[in-house]
């Protein structure tokens, strides 16, 4: 698949799904990449925190790749430079804000002479032929949030990253109604557009709205005040900032994710009057009533310092009368982490408020508002939802079409669209897929490991050693070890009954065939632990030649 005179389309991550973004432009022979994203793992994939998109595809033709651009500075859009950029060996492109995140993750990594990263003032624009790329100022709930104009020689693409309309933004001057009518004028081919709110009725609102009813849960608070926030949210920092001011109350941040955007922040002109933050000893000593904390983990995250703190393993502590206020959106399928952390605080007596009962939280992602007025000024000829699962997506397209917008396609990952000429079509499909950061080592999401895995932690691990004489017969007793079998109080009776089961497969078998005896054992000791307990665990054989 090499682009001709054509214009294609095709995400490798984010389309689909809600996170993972990755988006590849094609034309003329060449290839630009818009953002490189990971998302966080499920109970899906034991042992693992971070997932990261499968870039086979561009990685076989990465001598027709040009370059990666990034719209903004949330992991599910650079978090997986440090474990993938590397390889394919072009530069990046971001704003200040966005690229000082890049560096500091490089940095960690040891890669910062290796992947080159290009600063783009904001407004700026860049040629990176046969593209050019002119980033356009939108809000979102973290600094120098981009739209990208990308011209090309078959039109141009409005691809908006992730957005909201705020007329009262903490940080940044976003384009406003008269800036993007003025893109809409120079002729947009497609509007490559967030679908996250597209069932949402109403407008995301302003972060400006949420500092009043910060100010008031917390002004009405008796003891120590944790808010958790994500860390990227330096909108929202700036907000708590003001929110401790007003309420007397000093700020103590616990996170390394915080201390990081804030060094970032600092260090572009961003949060310069955050108030100066006290240590954990510190904010321990104070009277509870002149203490704000800043967390982490407001997803649930189990090493996170709210979790933490909830579970006692924090030199910062709650107690009875304090308050937790979580402000930020519970991330559909992170509710029982969450719970899981309310349940732990709620046992101590600590009071809790979410958004569900104050306005202690906006998206940074448009309602259906919002995308109409985009369609509005930007009136493209095509609409391309992308970041959502296949029901935002197609919702998006249905509610674009009955505003106005002529044509569009639900594309998913994986798919190659031609948007030009005679656009949109699906052409045909290319593999994509799933990677595991598994402790400092990559592997397929469906590989043997992470299918390994999955096996033993639904059904634990039987090992077997089964010693044989020279003659293949048993020389001593067969060794049974067991970890995760359900059997609990019962244990010493079945490791009985597989030792016999393992040495009747021993004495039946024929001939010395190590491998049919290796699956014989195997299978004696799996049926055993099946009639024991209806589960069929994984059994590791071990012949040992004495």
């Amino acid at each position: 698949m090499k682009p001709g005179n054509e214009l294609l389309f095709l995400a490798l991550g984010g389309s689909g799904e809600i996170g993972m973004n990755v988006n590849l432009y094609g034309t003329q022979g060449k290839w630009l990449m818009v953002d490189l994203g990971m998302t966080f793992a499920d109970p899906a994939y034991p042992g693992v925190e971070l997932i990261l998109p499968d870039l086979a595809f561009i990685e076989e033709r990465k001598e027709d790749l040009v370059g990666i651009v990034l719209t903004h500075g949330h992991e599910d859009h650079i978090g997986a430079i440090p474990y993938l950029a590397a390889d394919l060996g072009v530069p990046l492109y971001a704003t200040p804000f966005t690229a000082g995140l890049i560096a500091e993750k490089l940095k960690e990594e040891g890669l910062t002479e290796e992947v080159k990263v290009n600063i783009i003032e904001i407004g700026g624009d860049v040629r990176i032929d046969p593209f050019c790329i002119r980033f356009v100022p939108l809000a979102h709930s973290i600094p120098e949030g981009n739209a990208l104009v990308i011209e090309t020689p078959h039109g141009k693409v409005f691809h908006t990253g992730d957005w909201k309309l705020d007329e009262f933004p903490q940080l940044g001057n976003p384009a406003d109604a008269a800036a993007l009518t003025k893109v809409g004028d120079e002729g947009i081919l497609a509007l490559v557009c967030d679908s996250t709110n597209v069932f949402q009725e109403e407008a995301s609102g302003s972060e400006e709205g949420v500092r009043a009813d910060l100010d008031r849960v917390i002004g009405e608070a008796e003891g120590r005040v944790l808010v958790t926030t994500f860390a990227s949210n330096a909108a929202r920092l700036r907000t708590l900032g003001n929110v401790a001011r007003d309420t007397g109350r000093q700020v103590c941040v616990a996170g390394r994710s915080l201390d990081r955007i804030l060094r970032v922040a600092k260090s572009v002109g961003y949060l310069l009057d955050f108030p100066e933050t006290i240590d954990f000893e510190t904010a321990m000593q104070l009277p509870r009533r002149d203490v704000m904390i800043i967390a982490t983990g407001g997803q649930g995250e189990y090493r996170a310092a709210l979790a933490r703190i909830a579970f006692d393993q924090h030199k910062l502590s709650l107690t009875e009368g304090d308050l937790v206020v979580f402000s930020s959106k519970q991330i559909p399928g992170n509710e029982i982490a969450i719970g899981r952390i309310q349940n732990e605080l709620a046992a101590k007596g600590i009071r809790m408020i979410t958004d569900r009962q104050a306005n202690v939280h906006v998206s940074g992602h448009p309602g259906r508002p919002e995308l109409a007025a985009m369609y509005k000024w930007i009136r493209p000829e095509i609409i391309v939802p992308v970041h959502g699962e296949l029901r935002h997506m197609a919702e998006h397209d249905r509610f674009a079409r009955s505003q106005g917008v002529p044509r569009g396609i639900v594309q998913k990952n994986g798919d190659v669209v031609r948007l030009a000429p005679d656009g949109p079509r699906k052409l045909g499909e290319e593999r994509v897929g799933r990677l595991v950061l598994d402790g400092d080592v990559i592997l397929p999401a469906d590989g043997t490991t992470m299918n390994e895995r999955r096996r033993i932690s639904t059904a634990g691990v039987i090992a077997v050693a089964v010693p044989l004489d020279i003659a293949g017969k048993l020389a001593g007793d067969v060794q049974i070890v067991l970890e995760g079998v359900p059997v609990e109080e019962d244990r010493d009776a079945f490791v009985a009954e597989a030792v016999d089961a393992a040495e009747e497969a021993v004495r039946s078998a024929r001939g010395n065939d190590e491998d049919r005896l290796h699956e014989a054992v195997r299978l004696a000791v799996r049926r055993c632990a099946t009639d024991w307990t209806g589960k069929k665990p994984v059994v590791r054989v071990m012949i040992v030649r004495m």
